[in-house]
């Protein structure tokens, strides 16, 4: 397994494109597959932490963190509450789950 992930599909302002990343999956797209817990939890907390929020930005999120500010471009977000990001079955699978190994992990 790689160190880190890689972004495979770039994100474009103005619309909707999901991350793909290496590794995950049989596709590796946060909007068109669930992953597996057992590829998750290969995975380091900084790569969770990066999967995650990927499907977050990809779907509009205004980060408020420095962390996510400085991670990704928040010039074409149109969310501030992520409570009211829509996001697909898949999408809210890949982040329940993550945020499932990130406890596992004592992530953040």
């Amino acid at each position: 397994m790689r160190a880190v992930l890689v972004i495979l599909a770039a994100l474009f302002a103005g619309a909707a494109h999901a991350a793909c990343f290496e590794d995950l999956g049989e596709t590796g797209c946060t909007d068109e597959e669930t992953f597996p817990l057992s590829d998750l939890r290969h995975l380091s907390c900084e790569n969770l932490w990066l999967v995650r929020n990927a499907i977050y930005h990809d779907n509009g999120l205004c980060f408020r963190t420095a962390r996510g500010q400085d991670y990704f471009d928040n010039s074409d977000c149109y969310v501030d509450d992520p409570g009211a990001v829509r996001l697909n079955s898949h999408e809210r699978g890949n982040v329940n789950r993550i945020v499932q190994v990130e406890s596992e992990n004592g992530c953040r």
